[in-house]
């Protein structure tokens, strides 16, 4: 991937229609058992922003992950995008995603492009409408994680993402006990799964159409 040729290619697509839930759904984990995976909440779901944030290393296109540390919350040590909760300081979700970046990941969010973003997508474990937001740097930044919410940054390769031999399905026991069957990303030997990986879904069926135009 040429990341000049993606960037301008992903300009002009994030204008158009999203693959939507369609991508998504296909990296959603099933119960083990079978039964239907529900959850319902009392309250409407709260805002937020991720950032996939793609850079170029030599000829190599790569974006940003980070590891949660260990901690009792539905999402502890669980690989995710950088990102988090809106507030009211943010003018959008788009600004969520660049503070909560800055913060977490230690990038300038003044260094930034944004190139656009995918369709929202309900994170129904925290109750989270999140924004998976696009954006580039030019160069390679230097990570700086933030020792409270990340454990570590990996940066794949982009085109991992499309490879079929990354695209793997196991078992997974959550904190609250169920088992779990999940689609996943492995990425320099990390399981990318969830919600996380129901973003980047939307995003290879985009990666693929970029493949097939060239």
């Amino acid at each position: 991937m040429n990341f000049d040729e993606l960037t301008r290619f992903l300009e002009k697509r994030v204008q158009k229609s999203m693959p939507g839930a369609d991508a998504q759904l296909k990296m959603k984990p099933r119960m083990a058992n079978g039964a239907p995976l529900r959850m319902k909440h009392a309250t409407p779901p709260r805002k937020g922003g991720v950032l996939i944030l793609l850079f170029p290393d030599n000829d190599v296109v790569r974006f940003a992950l980070i590891q949660r540390p260990d901690y009792e919350g539905i999402h502890g040590g669980q690989m995710a995008l950088p990102g988090g909760r809106y507030e009211e300081e943010d003018k959008d979700q788009i600004q969520t995603a660049l503070r909560e970046s800055e913060e977490e990941i230690g990038v300038d969010k003044s260094k930034i492009e944004i190139i656009g973003s995918l369709s929202e997508f309900f994170v129904a474990a925290s109750n989270y409408m999140v924004l998976p937001v696009i954006g580039k740097m030019n160069f390679k930044p230097t990570f700086v994680p933030e020792p409270r919410e990340v454990d570590d940054i990996v940066t794949p390769p982009l085109k991992d993402l499309i490879n079929p031999s990354r695209l793997k399905e196991k078992e997974i026991v959550v904190r609250s006990g169920y088992k779990l069957i999940c689609p996943y990303f492995d990425l320099q030997g990390r399981t990318v799964w969830g919600a996380t990986a129901m973003m980047l879904g939307e995003l290879v069926e985009i990666l693929k159409e970029f493949e097939q135009s060239r």
